[in-house]
């Protein structure tokens, strides 16, 4: 079971889970969010990844969590996202070990994650917001730094520190993203690279493959 909704602070979703029995291996995409994640009385953060995670949760084990889009997580985790890509870090290296130790408690660890996110929020950088909505548009880097007022050695460092990666790389997350949504609906593959934006199936089954670790096709079953 999974289930997902709008959290109260903006650019951030909620989530929880309970895995089934007999689920198998779970392959999860880049999103380029980063994760405050509560599970069975641990708390971690997944950072920003830039390839897909892969595990096998026991059956009925439980996580409640909230996803930070938009580049709104490093400002309550107080560490840029680049020094979390591609990993899974206590937060208890992170936070106060007490402060921690009373979301892994919590009767209620959603709630209680959401309360600690409220207490050290800090509103989104309407600049990296903007470099989000020109990623997921595939906006040329020099055109995304030109209407944002910044050069592309600013973009790149500032886009480090919201997202863990630059606009290159958020926006072929993006359309990676965009492609698999397109081909879990049914579309051919021929049709969703030409209109996901990529030069040829070929190159649609290059990227989805070095970002999801296998073929499109994989991940349809």
């Amino acid at each position: 079971m999974y289930e997902e909704w709008p959290s109260a602070l903006p650019h951030v979703v909620a989530w929880r889970s309970v895995a089934p029995p007999g689920g198998g291996d779970r392959r999860i995409l880049p999103d380029g969010c980063l994760d405050l994640i509560w599970h069975e009385g641990s708390v971690f953060v997944a950072g920003p990844d830039t390839t897909a995670q892969v595990g096998a949760p026991p059956a009925g084990s439980r996580h409640a969590a909230l996803r930070f889009g938009a580049g709104t997580g490093p400002g309550v985790l107080g560490v840029p996202a680049c020094e979390l890509v591609d990993r899974r870090v206590p937060l208890d290296a992170l936070w106060p070990a007490a402060a921690v130790r009373a979301i892994a408690e919590a009767a209620d660890p959603l709630g209680a994650l959401a309360a600690a996110a409220r207490s050290r929020w800090r509103g989104p950088d309407r600049v990296m917001v903007a470099v989000a909505g020109a990623a997921r548009a595939g906006l040329p880097v020099e055109v995304v730094a030109e209407r944002c007022g910044l050069s592309a050695r600013q973009l790149q460092r500032r886009s480090n520190a919201a997202y863990g990666y630059g606009p290159k790389v958020l926006h072929r997350i993006f359309r990676m993203r965009r492609a698999v949504a397109m081909a879990r609906a049914g579309r051919p593959f021929a049709a969703v690279a030409a209109d996901a934006g990529y030069a040829d199936q070929a190159h649609l089954a290059r990227e989805v493959r070095a970002m999801a670790g296998v073929p499109l096709t994989a991940l349809l079953r």
